[in-house]
């Protein structure tokens, strides 16, 4: 499922405008977004939650050359199923 999905499916079950369920979407993908922007972690009961995983630097290889390369420190955002989805799922 796409956004283009979900809005049609918000639009139809909700019986609201196509124009406010992708309103409503929009909103809510943007307080997941900011809230993990500030590093806060974002927990959908029964669904899933999101959070950022910092890392720190360490020193690589460039697989090419084979040369010593510093990996800068980096945040990446992480998703992890809640129960009741994994269970879902498995059925």
């Amino acid at each position: 499922m796409n956004k283009l999905e979900l809005v049609n499916a918000l639009k139809n079950e909700a019986n609201i405008s196509k124009m406010d369920a992708a309103k409503v979407v929009q909103i809510f993908f943007d307080y997941i977004s900011d809230a993990m922007t500030k590093g806060e972690r974002v927990e959908i009961r029964g669904l899933c939650s999101f959070y950022v995983k910092e890392y720190k630097s360490y020193t690589g290889r460039n697989p090419k050359t084979g040369e010593k390369v510093t990996i800068k420190p980096k945040k990446l955002p992480f998703f992890k199923s809640g129960k009741e989805l994994r269970e879902r799922v498995d059925y």
